[in-house]
């Protein structure tokens, strides 16, 4: 059976750096091929090669067949008008991000509507006719209402589903698919891959799934291939790879995803297996010891926000973000958040740092009601309750030095009128989040995803706080990137005894950081307790589905 793309000796070389180093491999019609890697390893230089849609500074050789037409062609030797009537039409893609991917000036269907007639001589009637069903074969409720809405008025679960429609609109022979969940709830995710899947078999497909993560792929590759520092270390059936990896590269991603039974352990991480190259025996983390002292109590919080309002411009209807919540966190301890997108997790914890204003409630900080405080003490909760959000390097001023905005909060604060102090305290929390200390006068784009967090780790414990907020801080990170700043957030929490609350929407890693779980659903949290007890005991049906989504 001939390859519905085959890949030999691609090079792939931007000036002297070498990003893909002469692989080779096939893409079986009809079947889902996994390319799993972490950031830098090739996996999406390799893809963009195949439509080549990389820069012009990019240096490609080797050949990528492909059957158009009955006839094998180079798509690296073809023109630019050749390739152009291939991409969207015998081959699309869907990118990671879809919101950066859609024209927010333009209808979602009217955007699909386009994509239909570059590629075939229909009318605009009947390429909204095709839209339509589209829409209802991914999974649309109402698609007459979708092909009237703005890219910025859908979820991104739906959003993603508008490219998916916009990739397969033209029936492609092939489906490359760039990391199309990695920003998703894990429900969402499940939904999107199994739709993937669906509309591979349904459409006698060939698919390219691009990922980073080894366990999204489980049930629904068919091959896989992975790929490390530009080279190809492992590939064959996914099962097969899967169940008796080879690589130490293969078994170091299947174990550095927080799972059920590390509770209590130290998560691997790439070096334990690749530079040691001996079996890796887990360190125990120290157990947790919750001291009996409230750090925080939150009282019946309530956040709304007016969805209507009548002719004098009062609201009549509101959207409940937060509704009635009310829970503790304790000395030293890390309670999880959990739950999908626009349950009000986030809200929540914008709340609690004063950075959303609550239509009522309390929130009491070491005793203090944080709504009632004056401008002075203000200034004090401010230093106890920092944060450290989702996107590090959006959190990071691209124009300031790492180690100017780590001392930047000292000097708004006052704390070291030193200047010497201050680049000492620096230093200190370089070492604190094991970075080396002469990375001080470089800039946020010279480090990767995981060094960046780190950095926001050490921006927020510069004033000493006593509690932090984590809102989804590794959601975007590879896992092995992943398991190091879970692994730093496990150290500093033992080492300065620090309360936190860890927000995220994937429950093995909330299960993995924290002593407690809250999980929130529609405002209001549904099932408070125990990690273990609500991983391994839920009570409640949406419980459940959160823990059956990451379950492979």
């Amino acid at each position: 059976m001939q390859a519905a793309l085959a890949i030999h000796h691609l090079e792939v070389t931007f000036g002297h750096t070498q990003a893909v180093k002469s692989i080779s491999f096939e893409i079986a019609p009809g079947k889902l091929t996994a390319l799993v890697g972490e950031s830098g390893s090739g996996k999406s230089v390799t893809a963009l090669s195949i439509l080549k849609l990389l820069p012009s500074t990019a240096q490609c050789r080797g050949e990528i067949l492909f059957n158009n037409q009955d006839k094998t062609e180079n798509l690296l030797s073809l023109s630019t008008k050749a390739i152009a009537g291939i991409r969207g039409n015998r081959i699309s893609m869907i990118f990671q991000e879809p919101m950066t991917s859609l024209n927010p000036l333009l209808t979602c269907g009217s955007q699909v509507i386009e994509a239909i007639r570059q590629h075939q001589k229909i009318t605009k009637q009947k390429a909204g006719q095709q839209t339509i069903e589209l829409f209802r074969k991914v999974g649309f409720d109402d698609p007459a209402s979708v092909m009237k809405r703005y890219p910025h008025e859908i979820s991104g679960g739906q959003k993603q589903r508008v490219m998916i429609v916009m990739a397969i609109c033209c029936k492609p022979d092939l489906l490359i698919a760039d990391e199309p969940t990695t920003a998703l709830d894990v429900t969402v995710q499940k939904n999107i891959l199994l739709l993937i899947k669906k509309l591979q078999e349904q459409n006698n497909m060939a698919v390219l799934l691009i990922t980073h993560d080894l366990g999204v792929v489980a049930d629904i590759a068919d091959n896989i291939i992975l790929m490390y520092q530009g080279k190809i270390v492992e590939q064959g059936v996914a099962k097969e790879v899967l169940q008796n990896p080879s690589h130490p590269y293969t078994r170091a991603l299947l174990a550095c995803r927080p799972g059920a039974n590390q509770k209590q352990f130290r998560l691997p991480i790439i070096s334990d297996f690749l530079e040691k190259l001996i079996p890796y025996e887990p360190i125990p983390k120290p157990l947790t010891q919750i001291q009996e002292k409230t750090e925080l109590l939150v009282e019946n919080l309530k956040v709304y926000f007016p969805i209507q309002k009548n002719f004098f411009g009062k609201p009549q209807s509101f959207f409940k973000a937060v509704d009635d919540v009310s829970f503790t966190v304790q000395k030293n301890e890390i309670l999880g958040l959990v739950g999908e997108s626009g349950c009000g997790k986030t809200t929540l914890g914008r709340t609690i740092l004063q950075l959303q204003q609550a239509t009522s409630g309390n929130i009491y900080l070491k005793g203090r009601n944080v709504q009632e405080l004056n401008t002075e003490e203000k200034k004090i909760f401010r230093k106890e309750l920092q944060i450290v959000f989702q996107d590090p390097y959006g959190s990071l001023n691209p124009r300031l030095t790492i180690g100017d905005a780590i001392e930047e909060p000292l000097k708004v604060h006052g704390i070291y009128n030193n200047a010497n102090q201050r680049k000492e305290r620096v230093i200190e929390l370089f070492e604190q989040v094991n970075l080396h200390p002469d990375f001080v006068n470089r800039y946020p784009h010279q480090f990767s995803g995981g060094q960046r967090q780190r950095i926001c780790i050490a921006r927020a414990l510069a004033l000493n706080p006593s509690f932090l907020v984590f809102d989804e801080s590794v959601s975007a990170l590879d896992v092995s990137v992943q398991a190091q700043v879970l692994n730093l957030i496990t150290d500093i929490k033992s080492s300065l005894q620090l309360s936190a609350i860890f927000i995220s929407h994937d429950l093995s890693v909330v299960h993995y950081i924290s002593d407690r779980i809250m999980v929130m659903q529609k405002g209001k949290i549904v099932e408070a307790g125990n990690a273990d007890d609500i991983f391994y005991r839920p009570a409640q049906s949406y419980t459940r589905e959160l823990i059956n989504s990451i379950m492979h």
